[in-house]
Order: structure tokens, then sequence, then C-alpha cells
């Protein structure tokens, strides 16, 4: 059986969740055409370095050039916005971010330790004049301000303005899921940046074989849930994204960045701390509830993928280049 929607079938469903766009779209000349943007996820609304949330990361397939995965998955913890945006903007994007957050926290650096970004990205270079590097660590800045806990734009938005899915127009799309048990209600959001897969193997729909000359692809995955859940456990929900992907029928080609991160809001951890111990709550990993969360994850990343797809529009980028909108 389905687990209900939630509210808004979105990831900001998952409370105090933040998404911010900038989309980028200017034809320059015959041949070049800017059609790219940034994203911007932001876990909770404080200081997101003084309050670091529990976090970690699944490498499905690491086709990919993300930045502080490695720090994620060795703390367990994240202090910054999950950034995305296109493969030769990952620097533009973590120079933003970075200005961005010392601005915030001026001990940053200075009295205390350094900052872990975390930026994600694929190659929309099939729509976008990827060479031109238009994406400007102003407009990272301009995506974390633009964050809102309101249901996000999907489709052509932010990062997704360029990317295509299944051989039609993909980008941005979200999803989410609400699990009610004896012990307490949870939610589970997911918002994915798909940019992958050929029409034929589209497990929801039948498409023809009609290939437009695109590279294997890549999605990025962030799973979002108020559930209290530690590092380990998380990791354990970003697995599961893997089976979200099969069902809409990606192979995970040789050529495809497919990475998961997953957070929960449900326990901060303090920057400053005096005390060399600290507890936290956390479910059990034998309680009935994990495997509903486990569910719950490979809903809302099939149908986030699905969604990127309904809310897209036809979008002509670099060299006259047309990429449809997909028959639903």
């Amino acid at each position: 059986m389905k687990l209900q929607k939630g509210k808004f079938n979105c990831i900001t469903d998952v409370s105090d969740v933040k998404v911010g766009h900038v989309t980028l779209y200017e034809k320059v000349d015959d041949e070049n055409t800017i059609c790219t943007g940034v994203t911007a996820i932001l876990p909770h609304s404080g200081n997101l370095f003084m309050e670091k949330i529990p976090a970690a990361s699944s490498v499905i397939n690491g086709f990919g050039k993300t930045v502080g995965l490695v720090q994620i998955n060795e703390l367990g913890l994240i202090e910054s916005p999950i950034m995305l945006t296109n493969t030769f903007s990952v620097g533009a994007v973590t120079d933003g971010t970075l200005k961005y957050m010392i601005n915030e926290s001026k001990e940053i650096g200075d009295t205390t330790s350094t900052i872990n970004i975390v930026v994600g990205e694929c190659n929309d270079g099939y729509l976008n004049s990827i060479r031109m590097q238009a994406v400007k660590p102003e407009h990272a800045i301009e995506a974390i301000n633009n964050a809102t806990s309101s249901p996000t734009p999907q489709g052509s938005v932010g990062a997704g303005k360029g990317m295509v899915c299944f051989g039609y127009k993909g980008g941005i799309g979200t999803a989410s899921r609400e699990i009610t048990t004896e012990i307490g209600a949870y939610t589970v959001g997911c918002l994915v940046l798909s940019n992958f897969g050929k029409r034929d193997q589209a497990r929801f729909a039948d498409w023809k074989n009609l290939e437009i000359d695109t590279p294997d692809g890549s999605i990025m995955i962030v799973i979002a849930t108020d559930a209290p859940l530690y590092d380990r456990q998380l990791k354990r929900l970003a697995k599961r994204s893997a089976a979200g992907l099969g069902r809409v029928g990606s192979n995970i080609d040789n050529g495809s960045g497919d990475i998961a991160i997953a957070f929960s809001t449900a326990n901060k951890h303090p920057h400053f701390t005096e005390n060399a111990t600290e507890s936290i709550t956390h479910l059990r990993d034998d309680h009935p509830v994990m495997n509903q969360l486990f569910q719950a994850v490979i809903e809302v990343t099939e149908e986030s993928v699905v969604n990127s797809l309904k809310h897209a529009e036809t979008t002509t980028g670099r060299k006259g280049r047309v990429v449809k909108k997909a028959p639903f």
C-alpha cells in the first residue's frame, strides 16, 4: 500500500526546510545559450553552522563532481546549505556559499574551525553553453536568500533549467510522504535534479526510442525527514533511493553520477558546547517504522523524478537544440 502524500507533496513539507532557485536563461548568439542555474536546499532556517544536523550520503555511481561528501560521511553532520548546479559551476557555487556562510558566522576560520560546504551537480551541457561558466558566486548567494518554505517550483528552474531526463526536459522535481504510527507522525521529503536516462528506459511511460545525443547523465537526490535518525540510519535511507531510481527505469549507467544526501531535522548539534558528551533520541533500527521510512524514500524518489518531467517545459538551448516537454 502506498503511503499518504504530504500536504504539498514537496520537500518543504518537512517543517522548516527551505528551497530557493536562481534561473539563468539567455540566448547569447547563434551558437551559445546560457541555460542553467542554482538551487539551494536549507535544512532549517537557523544558523546552519552553529546548529548542525545529522546527515549522510550514498554514492550510487560516482561519476560526479561533488563537494563536501567526505566530511559528511566522516562526521555525520551537515553545516551548510545543500547547493545544486551544473558541472562547471561547482567552484563558483562553493565560493558563493562560503562567502554567505562566513558572513553569517564571523567565527568561521577565525576563532573556530573552517566549514564544510556541500555542492552537487549534473552536466547540462546539451542545452547550456557550459564552457561560458555563466553561474557566478553571487548567484549562489541569491539562491540561498530566495529560499522559502513554500512549495517549490519544479521542472526547468534553478539548477534544473538545462537538464534532460529520459530524452525529454527534466530538472527539479519533489515529493513527500507522511507516516503515522503509534509512536508519532513523520514526514519524508525528496528533491531531485534529474538529468539521466534514455526514452525507452522509462518504466512509467511507453515512449519510443527516438534518442537525442546526450551523455549518460546524472541525478542528485536530497532526502529530508523529521524522523529522529542519526547518520548511520540516514545512510540507510539514502541507499534506498537507488530502488526509487530503478522503479522509474534508471540503469545507473557508467557515466552517470547518481548521488543521494539524506538529513534529519529532529536533532540539532550545537557547534559550541562545554559538554564532553551528548545524548540524542533516535529510532531503533528494528522498529517497524524504519521499513515505512525506507518505503517513503523509494516512493518520493520515484515520484520526484516523474514530477521533474511533468513540470518542465520545452526548452531551446545552445546550437538551437530543442528538448521537448514529456508527453504525459
